[in-house]
């Protein structure tokens, strides 16, 4: 794709998303996530008696270390599409490792092409993004598995469950947020009011988390709808020891149930390393709170209307506390 010329014009933000997938640096960086691609190759190879002799659908294949894991696997055939143009990287890799004759990789948006078979038996996808729908794959997915997957047929993965939760983090959010107050000696705080609506995605230490996890946003891949992804849920925390809270933290678990042996993996701070890191929301004021103390609120997302692959989060909460209450309305973007 090009980016430069009278062409340049007519590109969109998705055109830049796509293309953006086209980088070598990206894929490494989750094929270097082990928890990531292991969790995918065990939950196919330790379930090889449900892949022999099937179709299979890799939806955004990449490059194509899904699709092979599968063949390894004893499928009958697999599907790749993907949009960007890593696919012509990912059909070398392919052909390289012997198994043109058993992959067929497809350029184009799932929603448009057509592929050579009505229907598979099996659709494989790693369609998570940061906070778990931030550019998400999710709608193509189920747009794929209303078109294609025969009745009784499986995904890999089919559940995902996000969390929140409270973390003490005054040195970063000094370091990020407060510094706006004073920058040489200039007020700068109309710019930390932009900065404590961008969630940050970071790895967060696990002995800064001062409250339980609380579920608040379950998906069955094999059931969701796409209206499931834009919600508004309770939640409710609370203190494992008195500290103070400066902001949410938000991650999901994902879950591999269709096999005889079922596969699990955490994106949490308490978990190894992934890619996805965790996802934190500051807070416009800090509380102090007392173990056994609550925060109630609601958590909404939804897609934003410019950009579907963007988000806008709303997090509502109130505390009522020894040392105070608050109650507040926050709104984020990720973009």
């Amino acid at each position: 794709m090009t980016t430069n010329g009278p062409e340049a014009t007519c590109l969109t933000s998705k055109d830049y998303y796509f293309d953006s997938y086209a980088h070598f640096g990206i894929h490494e960086e989750m094929l270097k996530d082990q928890v990531r691609t292991t969790s995918y190759r065990d939950a196919i190879y330790r379930n090889k008696h449900l892949f022999e002799g099937k179709v299979v659908l890799d939806v955004g294949c990449g490059t194509g270390i899904l699709s092979m894991f599968a063949a390894k696997s004893g499928a009958k055939h697999v599907y790749g599409v993907d949009m960007s143009n890593i696919i012509h990287q990912a059909r070398k890799i392919v052909s390289d490792n012997g198994l043109a004759d058993k992959i067929t990789l497809l350029q184009g948006k799932m929603e448009e092409i057509q592929l050579p078979v009505d229907k598979v038996d099996i659709i494989i996808s790693e369609w998570m993004g940061y906070f778990l729908l931030y550019e998400s794959m999710l709608d193509t997915v189920l747009v794929a598995r209303d078109k294609y997957l025969i009745d009784g047929g499986m995904i890999f993965p089919d559940k995902a469950t996000m969390y929140i939760g409270a973390i003490e983090d005054a040195d970063y959010k000094d370091e990020k947020i407060n510094y706006w107050d004073n920058v040489y000696g200039f007020n700068y705080s109309s710019i930390k009011k932009i900065a404590l609506k961008e969630p940050l995605v970071d790895t967060v230490n696990g002995t800064v988390i001062v409250s339980d996890a609380c579920p608040f946003k379950e998906i069955d891949v094999l059931t969701a709808k796409k209206e499931d992804l834009s919600f508004k849920v309770p939640f409710q925390i609370t203190a494992q020891r008195n500290d103070y809270v400066h902001a949410f933290i938000c991650w999901f678990d994902i879950g591999f149930t269709q096999g005889d042996t079922p596969i699990y993996f955490s994106t949490g701070a308490h978990a190894m390393y992934t890619h996805w890191k965790q996802t934190v929301f500051y807070t416009p004021t800090t509380l102090t709170i007392v173990e056994g103390e609550t925060i109630q609120g609601t958590i909404a997302c939804a897609p934003n209307d410019q950009n579907p692959r963007d988000l806008n989060i709303v997090i509502e909460y109130s505390f009522h506390g020894k040392y105070g209450s608050e109650q507040h309305t926050c709104d984020y973007k990720m973009s």
